[in-house]
C-alpha cells in the first residue's frame, strides 16, 4: 500500500494586467465569484465543491495577443495563493478525507447558519465551526437546532426568506495571521476549564441518577424490607407425604394389568383424582366448615396483606386457600406431597390431617364404587345362568315324558336278554345230549332238559320279535332322540355356566369386603417451630431485583425513544 505525497497547491492566474493588492488576500480564491451549491445533498454523501472560474478583470489589452505571447520581452503577470488561502483549502481537503455521512455535513452547515456564519460549502461549515471551538456533531448541539414551535433559530429564518441552501457569498479581504499567542499558561486554563466543566456535568449526572435509584429502587425495596422484617405475619408450614396403594393380589387380568400391578401406574389416575379434590373449593368449604379456615384467616393479628375480610366471597377465601395449600405429585413414585401454611402451627397440623382424613373418604368411595359394580355384575350373571339351567332341564323332562327314555338302552338291553338266552339253550341242549349219550339214560332228567330247552327257545324267539320291533321304533324314534341329546348338551352347558357364576359372584363378595385402593401416609404432618413465611433477607433482595428490573427496562426504553426523536 503506497501513500499519495502530499505537496503544497499553488493556484496561479495569468492576467494581462496587474492585479490588485485587495484581491490576493480573498478567502479561498474565489474574489468575486460565488460557489457552486451542494449537488445530491439527500445522497447520503456530500461531493466536492466545485468554484467556479475567476472573470478576467478588466484591463488594457494588447492589439495583437500572438505577438504579446510570441515576444519574449513581454513581462507574464498573474497572481498566486496566498498561505491562507492553501491552509483552508488543506484543511477542507482533511475534512472530506474524514468520511462525513450527508446527514452530519447538513447539520454543520445548520449549525454554521445558527450561529451566523456564511460557509461556502457544507466542508466549509465544519471548519467554520471547528474554528470557533465548536464541535458541529455534538448531541446538544444539535438539540438547539429544533425549537418547541418548530421554527428555525438560525441567522437566515429571522430575515425574509428562508435559507435551505448555502448562499454564495463574496470573499473577504485579506486576513493576516493573528498576532495573539497561545501560551502554556493558557492553554492549562482551558484545559482546566473544560475538565471542571466535565465533571460538573458528571456530578450532576451522578445526581440524577442517585436521586432516580432511591426514588425508584432503593425506596420501595427499603418498604418491602420493612414489610418483611417488621410487619409481615409469620407462617408456619405442615409437610405430609402420603400415597395410595393396591390391595395385594386384587387388580385387573390381563398382560397390561400383571405389567402395571406392581408400578405407581397402576394407581395414578386415583392419586391425580384425589390431588385435584383436596386443590377443589369442595374440600376448601368442607375444612371451612369442619375446622374454620375462613375464620382463621380473618384474625386482627394478621397483617393487612395476608388479611382475609370477614365478609369476604368464597372466591376470595378460595385465592387464600389455593396460596397456603400446595399439592404435587411425583408420577415416578406415586407420592403426594402437601405443605399447609397457617399462621398457627399446631392448627396447621389440624388441618393437615383433616385434608387427609378427606383424601381417604375420596379414595374409599371411588374403590368403593368399583366393588358393588363388580357385586352387582356377578349377581345378575348368576340369575341369568340359573334361569337359563331351569329352562334347559325343562325342555329335556319334557322330551323325555313324550318319548322313550332310552331307545338304545332299551335295545341294548333286549341284545343282552338274548345273548344270556342263547347261553343257558346252548347248556342245556348240551346236559341233554350228554344224558341221551348214556346206555340208560334217566328219563326224568331227559324230560327235564327237554322242557327247559324248549322254554329257552321261546324266550329266545320272543327277545328276538321284541329287539325287531325295538330297532323298527327306533329309526323313527332318531329325530326325538337327537332332540333329547340337544336338551342334555343345553343342561351340561348351563350347569357349567351356573358354576361359573356361583365362582364369581363368590370371588367378588370376598374382593368387595376387602379394601381394593387404600391411602396410606408415609410423612405425618408435625407442628413446625420455626416460620417458613417470610424469609426477610430472600424476600428483600428478591424485591431489589425486581425494582431494579423494572426500573432498567423503563430507563432502556425511554433511551431509546430518545436516540429516535433526537434521530
Amino acid at each position: 500500500m503506497t501513500t499519495k505525497t502530499k505537496a503544497r497547491k499553488f493556484r496561479i492566474r495569468r492576467t494581462p494586467g496587474p492585479q490588485p493588492a485587495s484581491d490576493a488576500g480573498d478567502i479561498g480564491g474565489h474574489g468575486a465569484t460565488q460557489a457552486a451549491p451542494e449537488s445530491s445533498a439527500h445522497a447520503g454523501a456530500a461531493s466536492r465543491p466545485q468554484p467556479a472560474q475567476s472573470a478576467p478583470r478588466s484591463a488594457p489589452r494588447p492589439e495583437s495577443g500572438t505577438a504579446a505571447r510570441n515576444n519574449p520581452d513581454t513581462p507574464l503577470s498573474g497572481e498566486t495563493d496566498s498561505p491562507r488561502q492553501i491552509s483552508v483549502a488543506e484543511d477542507i481537503d482533511a475534512i472530506r478525507r474524514e468520511g462525513l455521512t450527508g446527514r452530519q455535513l447538513r447539520m454543520a452547515r445548520r449549525m454554521a447558519q445558527k450561529h451566523g456564519l456564511a460557509p461556502t460549502s457544507d466542508f466549509d461549515a465544519v471548519r467554520l465551526l471547528r474554528a470557533k471551538g465548536i464541535d458541529p456533531f455534538q448531541r446538544t448541539r444539535l438539540l438547539e437546532l429544533v425549537t418547541t414551535n418548530g421554527a428555525r433559530t438560525d441567522g437566515a429564518a429571522a430575515g425574509t426568506g428562508r435559507v435551505q441552501l448555502p448562499q454564495t457569498v463574496p470573499a473577504a479581504r485579506t486576513q493576516l495571521p493573528s498576532t495573539e499567542v497561545t501560551t502554556a499558561d493558557r492553554r492549562a486554563s482551558e484545559i482546566m476549564r473544560i475538565q471542571r466543566d466535565i465533571g460538573r456535568r458528571r456530578r450532576r449526572k451522578l445526581a440524577l441518577l442517585i436521586s432516580r435509584l432511591m426514588a425508584f429502587v432503593f425506596l420501595p425495596t427499603f418498604v418491602a424490607g420493612y414489610y418483611f422484617y417488621a410487619i409481615a405475619t409469620p407462617m408456619y408450614t405442615t409437610k405430609t407425604e402420603f400415597l395410595i396403594l393396591t390391595a395385594d393380589g386384587l387388580g385387573g387380568t390381563g398382560l397390561g394389568a400383571g405389567l402395571l400391578s406392581g408400578t405407581s401406574f397402576a394407581t395414578s389416575q386415583d392419586s391425580i383424582a384425589t390431588q385435584s379434590y383436596l386443590e377443589s373449593k369442595d374440600a376448601m368449604l368442607r375444612l371451612d366448615a369442619d375446622m374454620g379456615f375462613r375464620e382463621l384467616f380473618s384474625q386482627d393479628w394478621i397483617d393487612p396483606i395476608q388479611r382475609l375480610d370477614k365478609d369476604a366471597s368464597i372466591e376470595k377465601a378460595y385465592k387464600v386457600y389455593s396460596k397456603y395449600v400446595k399439592l404435587g405429585y411425583d408420577p415416578t413414585e406415586g407420592v403426594i406431597r402437601m405443605g399447609l401454611s397457617t399462621p398457627d402451627p399446631e392448627l396447621s397440623r389440624q388441618f393437615s390431617e383433616q385434608l387427609i382424613d378427606y383424601a381417604e373418604e375420596r379414595v374409599d368411595q371411588l374403590s368403593q364404587e368399583k366393588r358393588l359394580d363388580a357385586v352387582e355384575t356377578a349377581e345378575k350373571s348368576l340369575a341369568d345362568a340359573k334361569a337359563e339351567r331351569r329352562a334347559a332341564q325343562e325342555r329335556l323332562v319334557t322330551l323325555q315324558e313324550s318319548s322313550i327314555l332310552d331307545p338304545e338302552g332299551a335295545i341294548a338291553n333286549i341284545r343282552a336278554l338274548i345273548q344270556n338266552a342263547e347261553l343257558q339253550l346252548q347248556e342245556k341242549e348240551l346236559a341233554l345230549n350228554t344224558q341221551l349219550n348214556n346206555p340208560r339214560p334217566n328219563s326224568a332228567k331227559v324230560e327235564a332238559l327237554r322242557s327247559q330247552v324248549e322254554v329257552l327257545r321261546s324266550e329266545l324267539e320272543k327277545q328276538q320279535a321284541r329287539l325287531t320291533q325295538a330297532t323298527e321304533m327306533t329309526s323313527s324314534l332318531a329325530s326325538q332322540t337327537a332332540a333329547i341329546q340337544m336338551a342334555q348338551a343345553d343342561l351340561a352347558t348351563a350347569d357349567m355356566i351356573l358354576q361359573s357364576a356361583l365362582e364369581t359372584k363368590r370371588q367378588s363378595e370376598i374382593e368387595a369386603n376387602k379394601q381394593v385402593r387404600y391411602l396410606t401416609v408415609s410423612v405425618h404432618p408435625v407442628a413446625s417451630e420455626d416460620p417458613s413465611y417470610p424469609r426477610s433477607f430472600e424476600n428483600t433482595v428478591v424485591a431489589f431485583l425486581i425494582f431494579a428490573g423494572i426500573y432498567l427496562m423503563i430507563s432502556l426504553t425511554a433511551s431509546i425513544l430518545r436516540e429516535q426523536v433526537s434521530s
